[in-house]
C-alpha cells in the first residue's frame, strides 16, 4: 500500500512537472518569437489563468490522495488492534470456559469423587465463573462508557481517608503483603468521587503492575495536594515502557508486546478504562517509565472538593442519557 501510494505521488508531481515544463517551454518560445507571430497568438492572462488552475488542481488532487491513504493506513491500524483485541477476548473467554467445562466432565463422568475433591472443583469453577462475568461486565461497563449511558454515584469523602481505602482494598483483593504496596503521604482536602469506579482504578494499576514485574511486587503510591489539585502517584519497579510506547498505552486496544510481555494475558483494554474513569472525574493521567527495567509511574491529578461551584457539580452530574441531576449538599454518606 505505501508503494502504491509512493508511485501515484510521483505520478502527480510528474504530471505536475510536465505542466510547469509545458507552460515555461512555450512562454520562452513566445519570447524568443513573439514579435514574427499574429497579433491574435499572444500570451495572455487567460494562460496564465489556466496554468495556475491546472497546478491548484493538480495539487488538490495529490492532497486528496493523501488524506484518503492518511485515513485508511489509520483504519488498518484500528483493524490491526480490533483483530488482536479479538484474539486476545477469546483466549480469556476459552480459558475459564475449558476449566469449567473439564470439571464438569470429570464430576460427571466420576461417582467416586471424595467430597473434598468435589468442594475444591466447585471453588475452582466458581472463581473461573467470575473471572468471566468480571471480563464480560467490564467490556459492558466500557461500551456503555464510551456511549455516556453510565449514571455515577458520586460522593464527597476524605481524600485521604477513601484513597487508603481503596488502595487497601485493592491490596487485600490481589494477596499483597504489607511490604509489597506502601502508602505514603496526605492530602488534607476533600474530593468528589465515585468510589466504585475509583477502586477499578486502583484494581487495574495493581493489577498491571503484578503482571508487569519481573522481580518480587513492589508498589509505592504517593497522595499529596497542590492547590486545587489532588495528586496519586502511583510506582511500580516493573519492567518499565520504552520511551515510543508511552504515548499510546492509554489506547484502546493498545498492548505492548516484547519479549518480556509475550506471557502476559489481557485484552488491551484496563489503561483505556482507567483514563475514560479518570475524565469523567475532570481529572487527568498521565505516565512516565526512565525506560525498560526501571519501573513505571502513573501520575493522576483529581481536582479538590473545595472550590468546587454548582456548576462543576452540574458538569459531573448530568446524566450521560441527557437527564440532569440536582446537587444540593453533600457529605460522605450522602449523594449529590
Amino acid at each position: 500500500m505505501i508503494l502504491a501510494f509512493a508511485l501515484a505521488q510521483l505520478a502527480w508531481l510528474g504530471l505536475l512537472g510536465l505542466w510547469i515544463y509545458w507552460y515555461v517551454k512555450n512562454y520562452l518560445i513566445f519570447k524568443q518569437v513573439g514579435d514574427e507571430l499574429s497579433p491574435e497568438i499572444l500570451l495572455d492572462n487567460q494562460n496564465v489563468a489556466v496554468f495556475v488552475g491546472g497546478i491548484i488542481l493538480i495539487v488538490g488532487i495529490a492532497t486528496v490522495l493523501f488524506i484518503i491513504f492518511r485515513n485508511l493506513t489509520v483504519q488498518l491500524k484500528l483493524t490491526r488492534l480490533y483483530d488482536t483485541f479479538i484474539a486476545n477476548i477469546t483466549h480469556e473467554l476459552k480459558s475459564p470456559l475449558s476449566s469449567i467445562q473439564l470439571y464438569l466432565e470429570t464430576l460427571d463422568s466420576r461417582t467416586n469423587i471424595p467430597i473434598e475433591r468435589q468442594r475444591e472443583f466447585y471453588s475452582i469453577m466458581l472463581k473461573d465463573a467470575n473471572r468471566l462475568n468480571k471480563l464480560i461486565s467490564s467490556i459492558l461497563e466500557i461500551s456503555r462508557l464510551e456511549q455516556k449511558h453510565i449514571l455515577r454515584d458520586y460522593h464527597v469523602y476524605n481524600a485521604d481517608d477513601i484513597f487508603c481505602s481503596l488502595i487497601n482494598e485493592s491490596k487485600t483483593h490481589f494477596r499483597l503483603k504489607d511490604n509489597q504496596l506502601n502508602i505514603e503521604g496526605n492530602t488534607n482536602v476533600k474530593c468528589m468521587i465515585d468510589k466504585d469506579a475509583m477502586q477499578i482504578v486502583f484494581d487495574n494499576l495493581t493489577d498491571n503492575a503484578i503482571k508487569y514485574s519481573a522481580e518480587p511486587v513492589n508498589i509505592h503510591i504517593k497522595l499529596s495536594s497542590i492547590g486545587n489539585k489532588l495528586l496519586i502517584e502511583f510506582c511500580d519497579q516493573g519492567i518499565g515502557i520504552a520511551q515510543k510506547d508511552q504515548k499510546s498505552v492509554f489506547l484502546k486496544f493498545q498492548r505492548i508486546s516484547n519479549k518480556n510481555t509475550s506471557n502476559v494475558k489481557g485484552t488491551g483494554l484496563g489503561l483505556y478504562w482507567v483514563k475514560e474513569i479518570i475524565k469523567f472525574h475532570h481529572g487527568r493521567i498521565s505516565l512516565f517509565s526512565e525506560g525498560m527495567n526501571k519501573g513505571t509511574t502513573i501520575k493522576i491529578e483529581l481536582p479538590v472538593y473545595k472550590g468546587i461551584k454548582r456548576n462543576f457539580a452540574n458538569f459531573i452530574f448530568r446524566s450521560f442519557n441527557n437527564k440532569k441531576i440536582a446537587t444540593g449538599s453533600a457529605d460522605a454518606t450522602k449523594p449529590i
